[in-house]
């Protein structure tokens, strides 16, 4: 009885910390975006974003989403595995080293249709950013993993930090242009890797003599393909309204919609952290043990997620128009739309958590199939009537219909994971007589 107020403060601190370094990083991608705008203008800002996304994607695709099962792994039954670390360091380096050869292939194709103010070296030259983008995910995930969340707090802090420095030191060495953003994400790629790795080295990750496991590779591929699926969903959740949009309207409803969930979106920061942080504590605990914390925190994270949403939704009003000017003011009624959608979604971040925990990531992406597919079912039917207001209840009932196969499924899980719970029990008490 004594603990247990000490370990929710513990947690309190940790999700906190979580919050914070995802909002400084934020922050960092806002300062960068502002930066290269003023040096280079669109075409140099959407080359970054372009690269902030798709290395990473494609190297977490190729790796059988390895950053998914890392923490998984590490945390839950083979923690003491002598073999893990070695394993996925290799993993890490073997699918890095896969997707950007990949991409190098590729990019006589991709370069013109992603990349066309791009020359195809240049393109060739970003390629190389799969592995130290997947080398950076991973070292963030083992220290998930390893109860480290500081450190991987530092880490996704660091790795959106570093690109302005590294960008200053090229521009000020006379590299421009282009190559000026590639070079900067490589260049910060490896500062933020090798701070992570040299943490995790003082931390006692790898173990001297250790050698990498085909047969454990097998199975963090298989965990980290099952939880990948949800995470591509999940994207292709949070971003097919705007190809919709583009498609049936036009760039100035897109604009009006990107502005007003962009907006909305920001409660999903908490719902992020809760998946974050608890992740490896549910794996630790044990199945039983792991749905009995998570049916105490629930109403918790919806009473947190209450919190943030009240905010947002009353201010939406005055801050929209206030930042983008007054022709942004009919992204007011999208953006409180959306909330209302995300009102639950601290509870769908702890699920989430929950379910990777216990080893059930295929469920999680389950949900986020039934998400999707009304995204795309209400996109096609609401869109051409109601325009960004029509997308926006689309959003509304996905991000619902996600959360409630969440919660079944957690009532499913949960319930079976009882059930065991009892049964251990009642064993133990017929040994003891």
């Amino acid at each position: 009885m004594t603990r247990r107020p000490h370990l929710s403060r513990s947690r309190h601190r940790l999700l906190m910390g979580n919050v914070a370094a995802r909002i400084a990083a934020l922050a960092c991608v806002f300062g960068a975006t502002l930066v290269l705008a003023r040096n280079g203008g669109p075409a140099l800002v959407g080359v970054y974003a372009l690269l902030h996304v798709l290395p990473g994607l494609l190297g977490t695709i190729i790796s059988s989403g390895l950053p998914v099962a890392a923490p998984y792994f590490l945390a839950g039954p083979d923690r003491e595995n002598t073999r893990l670390p070695a394993t996925l360091v290799a993993m890490a380096v073997a699918g890095g080293a896969a997707g950007t050869a990949l991409w190098i292939v590729c990019a006589p194709v991709i370069g013109p249709l992603l990349f066309s103010d791009l020359s195809v070296p240049l393109v060739m030259l970003a390629g190389l950013s799969v592995l130290s983008r997947l080398v950076v995910i991973t070292a963030k995930s083992c220290s998930q993993g390893t109860d480290d969340l500081p450190g991987s707090n530092a880490v996704i802090f660091t790795e959106q930090l570093m690109f302005l420095p590294a960008y200053g030191l090229l521009w000020f060495a006379g590299v421009h242009g282009f190559a000026t953003v590639i070079a900067g994400l490589l260049l910060a790629d490896f500062v933020t890797a090798s701070l992570a790795w040299a943490r995790l080295a003082r931390r006692e990750f790898f173990r001297p003599g250790t050698r990498p496991s085909l047969r454990l590779a097998r199975r963090v591929a298989a965990y980290g393909f099952r939880g990948q699926v949800g995470g591509v969903m999940s994207q292709l959740n949070l971003r097919l309204d705007y190809i919709v949009l583009t498609v049936l309207t036009g760039p100035a409803v897109v604009g009006v919609y990107v502005v007003a969930s962009k907006f909305a979106e920001l409660v999903r920061i908490l719902g992020m952290a809760l998946t974050y942080v608890f992740y490896p504590k549910f794996a630790k605990d044990g199945r039983a043990r792991a749905a009995e914390n998570a049916r105490r925190l629930i109403p918790k994270a919806g009473l947190l997620t209450a919190g943030t949403l009240v905010p947002l939704w009353i201010t939406a009003g005055f801050v929209i128009p206030a930042f983008y000017g007054s022709t942004f003011d009919s992204a007011v009624t999208p953006a409180r739309i959306i909330l209302l959608g995300l009102a639950f979604d601290g509870v769908a971040g702890l699920i989430t958590a929950f379910l990777y925990g216990v080893g059930r990531p295929g469920l999680n992406s389950l949900a986020m199939a039934a998400g999707l597919a009304a995204t795309v079912i209400l996109d096609l039917l609401l869109i051409p009537r109601f325009e960004a207001v029509g997308a926006a209840i689309a959003s509304a009932i996905a991000y619902t219909t996600t959360t409630a196969a969440l919660i079944w499924f957690f009532w499913r899980v949960g319930r079976s994971g009882r059930a065991a719970a009892v049964d251990e029990g009642a064993l133990a008490r017929a040994d003891v007589s």
